[in-house]
Order: C-alpha cells, then sequence, then structure tokens
C-alpha cells in the first residue's frame, strides 16, 4: 500500500525503421561582392528641445512636488509631537492619581 508504484517501460510496437545516414554536404563560396559603404548611424532618440514654456512647466511641476513631500513629511512631524505631548501629559495625570491615592493612606 506505501510502496510507490513505478510505471513499466512499454515495449515498442509496430515496424521500427534503423536512424537515417545524413550525408555531408560540401560548401561552395559564392562570388565575392564588394562591402556596402558605410551609412551614417540615424539618431535613435530625438534631441530634447527644451522651450521656455515646457522649462516653466518642469519648473512649475517640481515646486508642486517639493511643496506636497513637505506638507506630508511636516504633517507627520506634527502628529507625532501631538501624541508625544498627549502620552506625557497622560504620564503626568496618572502620575499625579497615583500620588494623591498614596497620600490618602
Amino acid at each position: 500500500m506505501f510502496r510507490p508504484k513505478i510505471p513499466t517501460m512499454p515495449t515498442p510496437t509496430g515496424h521500427v525503421t534503423p536512424p537515417v545516414v545524413v550525408e555531408p554536404t560540401t560548401i561552395v563560396p559564392a562570388a565575392q561582392t564588394p562591402p556596402p559603404a558605410p551609412v551614417a548611424p540615424a539618431h535613435s532618440r530625438p534631441t530634447v528641445q527644451l522651450t521656455p514654456g515646457t522649462a516653466l512647466a518642469l519648473v512649475g511641476g517640481g515646486t508642486a512636488v517639493v511643496l506636497v513631500v513637505g506638507a506630508v513629511l511636516v504633517s507627520m512631524l506634527l502628529a507625532i509631537a501631538l501624541t508625544g505631548a498627549s502620552l506625557a501629559i497622560c504620564a503626568l495625570v496618572i502620575r499625579s492619581l497615583v500620588n494623591a491615592e498614596a497620600n490618602r493612606r
């Protein structure tokens, strides 16, 4: 039950042909042709021309990205500062409650 079943190789049926022998052929060189004249390679990419309008758009886009990233970072810093301040206030209140309870006894 737990032994794997190994498939047996079936015996070939029908007519079996022997392999065909391939005879080597000789290569006859073609007539010599002169190599073509070198052609100047065409530029694969067009050159980028920076006009005043596109320069202004790039500067405006960069400024917008810097402002957005700065606003996100400042808001994260503000959130961390507010969390720290609220935890400090909670710690002071709990400490005063514990001290007031200890002084009553």
